[in-house]
């Protein structure tokens, strides 16, 4: 005759228990990755503005914005309206405007300052990576992570230049007040801007508070308007981080300075 036998119940408790170590150990590291990814923003952040100083100090111009870069590193194109969309697989180059401004050179048609940056930066040895120095396929301001911009630590995230003069209150994108250069910090974008939410408001607000003033309107770190579940309000001057939302909503703006 043939018994079968179950599990007693020590047994079935000591599995579980096992199960309980295992999901929290795993949930904990996830924890732990995340808070390094978080620390890495700032880390990046100061990283890059340092370059940018360092980069002003030397050259006397903002990288990509600098008039006589091709006399440092060459030309990618002779003629500077083709420059600005030809790709470089070296050190050549393309010569901003020097205006101050790293923008766009031609009203928007493209932005290729904001690539040349990077491209400058990293020529000067200021930071790693080789990049190309024109926008990608999507738009006159689509950011590619490794390939026209640096690859930040957080998965999927990117960081890229930008300029805006004196933001209105009307404009539905940006909290009203005076931004100049400044970097966005957020999910890679298939067709502009790395501004994808990509941060929980938690997280931005932990950023911000360490960083400035925990504000999502004012200061050095901005969140974007248009993200609205970010904010809790669109007037700069009442805003604050929209705690109680528990999803990505947010993408950072982070103020050069300069």
């Amino acid at each position: 005759m043939t018994t079968s036998r179950g599990f007693s119940l020590v047994e079935l408790s000591i599995v579980l228990v096992i199960l309980g170590l295992l999901v929290g150990g795993v949930l904990t590291g996830q924890s732990l990755i995340r808070a390094a990814e978080l620390r890495s923003v700032t880390t990046e952040f100061q990283k890059y503005q340092a370059a940018v100083n360092t980069f002003r100090d030397k050259y006397f111009a903002l990288p990509g914005d600098m008039t006589n870069a091709t006399a440092f590193w060459g030309a990618a194109h002779a003629t500077p309206a083709t420059c600005r969309t030809t790709a470089s697989t070296t050190t050549a180059t393309c010569d901003g405007n020097g205006d101050g401004n790293i923008t766009s050179m031609d009203g928007g048609t493209t932005y290729s300052e904001y690539f040349r940056a990077w491209q400058q930066l990293a020529n000067a040895r200021l930071i790693e990576g080789q990049y190309t120095g024109i926008a990608g396929s999507g738009s006159a301001a689509h950011t590619i992570p490794g390939t026209n911009a640096p690859r930040p630590k957080m998965g999927s995230a990117g960081w890229g230049f930008a300029f805006l003069f004196p933001a209105l209150a009307a404009d539905p994108n940006f909290f009203e007040g005076s931004y100049g250069n400044f970097l966005f910090f957020g999910g890679a974008n298939a067709t502009g801007d790395p501004n994808v939410a990509l941060l929980k408001p938690e997280e931005q607000w932990n950023i911000d508070t360490k960083m400035d003033d925990g504000k999502p309107g004012y200061g050095r770190v901005r969140s974007l308007e248009v993200h609205v579940n970010c904010n809790t309000t669109s007037v700069a001057a009442t805003a604050e981080y929209n705690l109680t939302f528990t999803s990505a909503a947010c993408a950072a703006i982070m103020l050069l300075g300069i």
